[in-house]
């Protein structure tokens, strides 16, 4: 019973790793490197796809906040993280 649980595991790390796209690396984890705590506090990393990066952010205020940052993120996300082409803000649940 222990191997098929350390299958299933590996199996769903590697799921994890082919949807993200960029090996180990995680976004959420550059983003907290990147974004101030209280930044964190209202977004949320919704998928990357293909160089695209969404975020689910929790009001229009923020929205608007984030999107005056777009191309600083990019840059600083690219530095970190790597392989990001564009970045598209959503409002959302981020909890």
């Amino acid at each position: 019973m222990e191997a098929i649980k350390e299958t299933v595991v590996h199996v769903m790390q590697r799921l994890k790793t082919k949807k993200s796209g960029a090996g180990d690396k995680d976004p959420d984890d550059s983003l907290k490197k990147i974004l101030t705590k209280k930044e964190l506090q209202h977004i949320k990393v919704n998928y990357l796809k293909k160089g695209v990066l969404c975020l689910k952010v929790d009001s229009s205020a923020w929205l608007y906040n984030f999107n005056l940052k777009k191309e600083s993120l990019i840059t600083k996300l690219n530095k970190e993280f790597g392989s990001i082409k564009d970045i598209r803000f959503y409002i959302g649940e981020t909890k």
